[in-house]
């Protein structure tokens, strides 16, 4: 497979797709050093939220791409805007992306499609060549005639409560999506996307998880990972534990629970394994009682063990849920 930063790699290349209006939209990619930007950058004329939509797609069509190198800044442009809840051009957007890093021949094609779930590869839609040969693709990995790359793909999903616990606080979900690099990526963080979360939280989670695979041993530079939340709007960091866990599960690091994961904690030494406490101990504690169920495995931080209500622990196993408080992962 080739990488980008070569001389056989071309400095620009485009793709094509028909609006439903029957308007050309052209998407441009241009390559350039890195040099400490963005590994995409978009621009829509007018359209600020369509391009936030395509550096999230693209980056996240990436996922599946055995090998990661993050040497050089990719620049797509679109020439004209679509509708706001228009999305066909989106098939367009990664081809263009593939073709300027030399994945993708770079010949003149038009593309139309979509997906829900760029971060495994799956898309439903066509691609034609300029001399009007079209190819219907369910997967990205029906570009080059290979098998669709989503069977690759290990993907779990734990649970959190999303603020402060309490009668108007619900769990929320985050989902960790981990696919294995050919060659050990030169950084951890380049190789974590966390798409719809603000610029700190994105930050927030890269360090949690790096340092998490930190105290593997064995962990680091060796997966693509896609970090996608339920709701992007939480509070606090009382998710790490939850994160952390989920990551665990996808790599193969802990054993999966008949239901779900419900956790809450942080850290401050995630490198060292260690689990600290989080704020909101009673309200959270209440909400997670409410909401757990038969097969759930609950986690806690093991400060407040000492502190749980009267009967909690024996109203989850009357529920059929099991709960274990932890100063550090993988003593679960």
């Amino acid at each position: 497979m080739s990488t980008i930063s070569t001389s056989n790699v071309p400095g620009n290349a485009e793709c094509r797709c028909t609006l439903a209006d029957g308007r050309e939209l052209t998407i441009t990619a241009s390559r350039r050093p890195r040099a400490n930007r963005a590994d995409v950058k978009c621009t829509v004329p007018n359209a600020p939220a369509i391009a936030d939509r395509m550096q999230q797609i693209v980056r996240l069509a990436r996922h599946t791409e055995a090998r990661l190198d993050s040497r050089d800044q990719v620049v797509l442009s679109m020439d004209i805007a679509p509708a706001v809840l228009e999305r066909d051009w989106e098939l367009a957007a990664v081809l263009a992306d593939r073709m300027v890093r030399g994945l993708q021949p770079n010949r003149p094609v038009s593309a139309q499609g979509s997906s829900e779930a760029w971060h495994v590869g799956r898309v439903t839609g066509t691609v034609t060549s300029a001399d009007g040969e079209t190819l219907s693709i369910t997967h990205l990995g029906a570009l080059a005639g290979h098998s669709d790359p989503s069977a690759a793909v290990s993907t779990v999903r734990t649970w959190f409560p999303l603020h402060s616990g309490g009668i108007n606080d619900t769990l929320g979900w985050l989902e960790v999506s981990v696919f294995p690099l050919e060659v050990l990526a030169a950084s951890e963080e380049d190789a974590i996307a966390a798409p719809g979360l603000d610029l700190a939280a994105q930050q927030e989670v890269r360090q949690t998880l790096t340092a998490a695979r930190h105290f593997d041993g064995k962990g680091l530079g060796r997966w693509r990972t896609v970090v996608r939340f339920g709701q992007a709007r939480f509070q606090g960091g009382s998710y790490q534990l939850a994160l952390v866990m989920a990551d665990r599960l996808a790599r193969g690091r802990e054993f999966i629970p008949r239901g779900r994961i419900i956790a809450t904690g942080c850290s401050s030494a995630w490198h060292a394994g260690r689990v600290d406490s989080v704020d909101g101990r009673e309200s959270k504690l209440a909400l997670i009682f409410n909401q757990a169920g038969k097969g759930d495995r609950v986690l806690l931080p093991r400060d407040w063990e000492a502190q749980l209500p009267p009967g909690f622990c024996a109203g989850l196993r009357q529920k059929g849920a099991t709960l274990a408080c932890i100063d550090k992962i993988g003593m679960i």
